[in-house]
């Protein structure tokens, strides 16, 4: 490639953009440019046989073909060397639209339609008419087509493989104008590359002459994750035989891809339009397919309540036989959505007679800790590690994306781990690995250079536990570990619900007694439901009164008693006071009186149920985190869901939980019990623990003589205003 030529072309572009100034912003001249852009190659690519396609068609319209078999021999008659038909049956080409400048408009939308049914679904979606229309009213039109004209982009002249550089560095560029939203669909390309370089690493099979691989990305936006990975492996291995599949839901992006595949003659089939996980309009595009590779970069934090009914129907029809078996993120962040339908679309393990998949996805943090013990998130991922697919985590440098400064995490996730990795997690901190910009754009102000490409990359080849690695922090240089590695259970946990006994005095003082007003049990004596017999009312509000009044009375006679430390025998007392004829305390009467009358009291004797068993004090109730024994065999043999018997769970570990009651928690408070019933399994990644690095706090004489620099310098900051 002509390196020379090739940013001189691109100059060239951004100098005809800028003749859209005034018209439209900066961020908006993609909505003219990358649509004209494709237009001229198309119209370079068809210029040569167009003669011949437009006699051949005036030969076959009257053989009444059907339209796919029209396309097939139009398509052939225009290149037989491509794969997709690629042709335009119009008159007009850019020339012939220069020479009738009153009409460029109308024409120019005639020579759009005239092309193959892919291309007109492109400028469909690209909503060009609309911008033709803006062009033409603001006289910007005869000369952007005029400039566009004059740009030879024939592919004897700029190649498949230019071409589709050229693309690429426009779709860069102008996302990176319209950076307040680039983030959505455009993920930065050293961020591809890394993704790329992890997920190919020790791959041998991908690199064998001939060999096929299908390339997968769930949320292709403009298909950077796609290319990218063709780029790298094409650029090792020529011979090799690769299909790009990619769904994406917003049209623009969706046109951007599809024309960048058409540009290089590859399979615009395979990029279908549409939410990938069903918003009731549209579905996955490729039920019960399979793939070898698969990347994405889902959006961040965004919420999926559109795709609510259709995943809440299948992951508690299907469950896993479905995409969501595992369970369900919460509503503003569907992130770990996408990785359980990646993973529904991995080929079988090797272990299972298949070839398997590697999968790499770019996600926040959310992903790695959110949801308690038992919850969706926390569910996923135990499904994630206890089946031995997460493979590494990759922390990345914040302020990388345009339209966040937030850290990110690239995942690994494969169910073909070599052997020296499996039943392990290896985590890397790479948020040291990176550049500062020259110029901001946006958010983003770091990039990951080629070099830290590499490093990252061999420090997860390498796969050492405990490598360190020279990073700069603060100005500084700093050796830090930058590589862990983890047995799976090592992020697993047992959620222990911890008990105390609920201890209460009772004592029946006005002020007590006056607290009865506030139970509903005992306000609503005072209350009727017959609203249409007022008669009926009066005389039930009568009477839940003087019931009322006889409560309190008989309360009132046992003041004399004093303070209960027993509630068996403050209830006894009430019952013997409660034998009266007019007095009737029903179940919830007593607990209102239990709740207004009584305090905790710690030096009070234990409350007991019905059943002589210790009643649990809400108030007093906590938790306890138990790690996951080292003997712990996975994957354990329990269900999902926070809904499921946890019968299995109790029975595995229940030795391991007395053990740690009786080491951690009974020296302090002997009378604690585990409610067994409410144990749970969490999993959790918490990676910036693992390479937390401790920095004692500055010497209080330093800050004091900082404090007093700055307070001379405020000072003489002061004289000076008062000169």
């Amino acid at each position: 490639m002509n390196v020379q030529a090739h940013e001189q072309l691109k100059g060239a572009i951004w100098e005809i953009a800028n003749r859209l100034r005034g018209p439209y912003r900066p961020p908006q001249y993609r909505l003219v440019m990358l649509p004209m852009v494709v237009l001229r190659r198309l119209d370079c690519v068809v210029e040569e046989r167009k003669q011949y396609v437009l006699a051949e068609y005036e030969r076959l319209k009257h053989q009444n073909h059907d339209t796919d078999t029209l396309v097939k021999l139009l398509g052939r008659a225009a290149d037989p060397k491509r794969q997709q038909a690629l042709y335009n049956i119009s008159p007009y080409t850019f020339d012939k639209l220069l020479g009738d400048p009153e009409n460029i408009a109308p024409n120019l939308v005639a020579y759009i339609n005239g092309f193959s049914p892919i291309a007109r679904d492109i400028f469909e979606q690209f909503g060009f008419t609309e911008q033709i229309e803006k062009l033409d009213s603001s006289n910007r039109l005869f000369t952007i087509v005029k400039e566009m004209a004059a740009l030879d982009l024939h592919p004897d002249r700029i190649d498949s493989l230019q071409m589709g550089y050229l693309f690429e560095h426009l779709v860069m560029r102008f996302n990176e104008q319209a950076n307040e939203e680039a983030g959505d669909h455009f993920t930065p390309r050293e961020v591809i590359r890394l993704m790329a370089n992890l997920v190919y690493t020790g791959e041998q099979d991908v690199y064998t002459p001939g060999i096929y691989r299908t390339i997968y990305d769930p949320a292709c936006g403009t298909g950077g994750m796609l290319s990218e990975s063709e780029k790298f492996i094409y650029g090792q291995n020529e011979d090799a035989n690769l299909a790009l599949f990619g769904q994406e839901y917003n049209p623009e992006s969706w046109a951007i891809c599809c024309a960048d595949m058409l540009i290089k003659d590859e399979e615009t089939s395979n990029i279908v339009l549409g939410d990938t996980l069903g918003d009731g309009k549209t579905k996955d595009g490729f039920e019960g397919q399979q793939f070898h590779y698969m990347l994405a970069n889902p959006p961040f934090g965004v919420e999926w309540k559109d795709q609510k009914s259709g995943v809440e129907r299948e992951h508690k029809t299907n469950g896993f036989n479905g995409r969501f078996g595992a369970g369900l993120p919460p509503i503003n962040d569907g992130s770990l959505l996408f990785l359980q339908h990646m993973i529904s679309k991995m080929h079988a393990a090797p272990k299972d007679g298949g070839e398997g998949s590697r999968i790499a996805v770019v996600f926040n943090g959310s992903p790695l800790f959110s949801g308690d013990a038992g919850s969706g998130p926390s569910n996923i991922r135990r499904w994630i590690i206890e089946n031995d697919w997460l493979d590494a985590i990759v922390a990345l440098p914040d302020q990388l994306f345009y339209n966040t400064g937030i850290y990110t995490y690239i995942w690994l996730v494969s169910n073909r781990k070599p052997e020296e990795r499996r039943g392990q997690v290896q985590l890397i901190d790479g948020t040291r690995f990176f550049q500062r910009m020259k110029k901001s754009l946006n958010n983003k102000r770091h990039e990951i250079g080629d070099d830290q490409i590499d490093d990252l990359t061999r420090i997860y080849g390498r796969y050492q536990d405990g490598e360190t690695a020279d990073v700069v922090i603060g100005g500084e240089t700093e050796n830090r570990v930058v590589s862990r590695i983890f047995k799976n259970h090592e992020f697993g946990f047992l959620k222990v619900t911890v008990e105390r006994p609920l201890r209460m005095n009772f004592e029946a003082t006005p002020e007590r007694i006056a607290r009865l007003d506030d139970q509903t049990a005992f306000a609503n004596l005072a209350q009727s439901k017959k609203r249409k017999d007022k008669d009926a009312a009066a005389r039930e509000i009568a009477a839940g009164k003087a019931l009322q009044a006889a409560i309190r009375a008989l309360l009132a006679g046992l003041a004399a008693n004093g303070r209960y430390m027993d509630r068996a025998a403050f209830e006894h007392d009430l019952k013997q006071a409660a034998q009266q004829p007019d007095v009737k305390l029903a179940a919830p009467l007593k607990k209102a009186i239990f709740n207004a009358l009584g305090e905790r009291d710690p030096d009070a004797e234990i409350c007991y149920d019905g059943k002589g068993r210790p009643e649990p004090d809400s108030e007093l109730r906590d938790t306890e985190n138990i790690p996951l024994p080292r003997n712990t065999t996975l994957p354990l043999p329990m269900s999902f869901g926070p809904d499921k018997p946890n019968d299995e769970l109790v029975e595995a570990f229940r030795d391991d939980i007395d053990a740690y009651m009786a080491r951690e928690v009974l020296p302090h408070v002997p009378d604690a019990w585990v409610d067994y019933d409410k144990t749970k399994i969490g999993y959790e990644i918490p990676i910036n623990r693992h390479f937390y690095v401790y920095r004692p706090p500055r010497a209080v004489d330093e800050i004091e003589a900082d404090i007093a620099s700055l307070e001379r310098e405020i000072t003489s900051l002061l004289k000076d205003l008062s000169v």
